[in-house]
């Protein structure tokens, strides 16, 4: 029997059909309570440019999956590096083969735009973070007429002011790089050494307050590794900490990390199988004393890659690229003690968590071209696989930046 409607029948089946599919869409909206993009340094089907995946995540399970336009062009070749501006308005990659760093803004549904360029001060960019109104860039070498990989010299480091909209000039394009004494860049060189000392950056981060950076580099002659400490003045001007002097950090310092409260410097050391404990006292470094491995050092999984604070508090993660693995560890009074090491994929070389609640880590697997995700219980930092992890990137994932999605994280 074929059931007949009248036109108000009709009318109210329709009414009913769109407050449902609104619903849905409500409903899809609200769960997504985060992007995150991350850089690609080989696109598919080529050999040279990358590319950013941009991926939502589900606020209920930390399931993710890309968004319908996703990925986007990098705007250089071998992006290794992404961070994004404290409004959440702008990503800033950093393509390490053509020194350059690509501004995009960020569209509500997380789309990219690309907008501005500019070249780094030195050669060869592996890492940006942004703090307050600076971006911090790291330069694998000076600017330097002699320096190449055939050639090498020591590494800099440089300050991008981030501006404000005025007039036709977008928020968030970066400006000139600030000059310290009379370069646009700040050498990391040792203090008193032979001209023959290389010294490599690795990483580099800040104390969540924005007052300090602190560099992870070694040097390449002496098997020796060291972070510098700069003090952040007005306008993004550094001046070195601690006396001047690099610190100490193992043979090859891999990544550095600060806790959420700004007390503790965190360095994995991939030669050791550790991670190296530092107290910030006026915005100097000092090693800890309570290391399991002697002096400041705390044990890790094989040739340890990356490193991420829990920004609720009192725990660490450090990623294991040897083992495809990631552990957990709880501070207390900056000493560390480990969880438990859960399965990542293949060479996991960044970590970081979802920008809206903090309930959702995740590795960036280079070999794997995939992104491990896990749920964090927040009373004893163990790790659960979110839903359906791993999930595909593109070829040869390096490096990953969340934002919060609208007004999800307070809903």
């Amino acid at each position: 029997m074929r059931m007949k409607f009248n036109k108000s029948g009709q009318l109210l089946l329709v009414s009913a059909a769109s407050l449902l599919v609104a619903g849905l869409l409500t409903a899809c909206t609200t769960n997504t309570v985060d992007f995150v993009y991350v850089t690609s340094s080989l696109a598919a089907g080529t050999n040279s440019y990358g590319e950013i995946n941009v991926l939502e995540v589900n606020r209920e399970s930390g399931f993710m999956r890309q968004i319908p336009t996703s990925p986007f062009p990098s705007g250089g070749r071998d992006p290794v590096g992404d961070a994004v501006s404290t409004d959440f308005q702008n990503l800033y990659v950093v393509n390490e083969d053509d020194n350059n760093i690509v501004q995009f803004t960020i569209g509500s549904d997380g789309k990219l735009y690309p907008q501005n360029t500019v070249n780094t001060p030195g050669i060869y960019p592996i890492a940006v973070t942004v703090s307050g109104s600076n971006l911090f860039v790291l330069d694998t070498y000076q600017p330097l007429p002699t320096c190449s990989n055939a050639a090498p010299c020591s590494g800099s480091v440089a300050v991008f002011p981030i501006g404000a909209a005025s007039g036709s000039t977008v928020s968030g394009t970066l400006g000139a790089p600030v000059t310290n004494g009379d370069k646009s860049y700040w050498p990391l060189d040792l203090s008193g050494s032979a001209s023959t000392d290389v010294i490599k950056p690795t990483a580099m981060a800040t104390l969540p307050s924005g007052s300090n950076l602190y560099v992870a580099a070694y040097d390449t002659n002496a098997n020796r590794g060291y972070v510098f400490g700069f003090a952040v003045g007005s306008g993004g001007t550094l001046s070195a900490v601690n006396n001047g002097l690099a610190l100490p950090a193992g043979s090859m310092p891999s990544a550095i990390a600060s806790d959420s409260t700004g007390s503790y410097v965190y360095v994995t050391d991939s030669n050791h199988n550790q991670v190296l404990g530092y107290a910030v006292q006026s915005g100097a470094l000092a090693p800890l004393t309570s290391g399991t491995k002697g002096g400041n050092g705390f044990p890790t999984g094989s040739s340890p890659s990356a490193i991420a604070a829990d920004p609720a508090g009192g725990f660490l993660y450090v990623a294991n690229s040897l083992d495809a693995t990631v552990s957990s560890y709880s501070i207390n009074a900056g000493a560390l003690t480990r969880n438990g090491t859960f399965s990542t994929g293949l060479q996991p070389v960044a970590i970081g968590f979802d920008a809206s609640l903090h309930r959702y880590l995740y590795t960036v697997n280079f070999l794997g071209s995939s992104l491990s995700g896990f749920q964090v219980d927040q009373t004893d930092g163990s790790l659960i696989n979110t839903q359906n992890s791993p999930y595909t990137s593109n070829a040869l994932p390096t490096a990953m930046v969340a934002i919060p999605h609208g007004t999800a994280a307070a809903q």
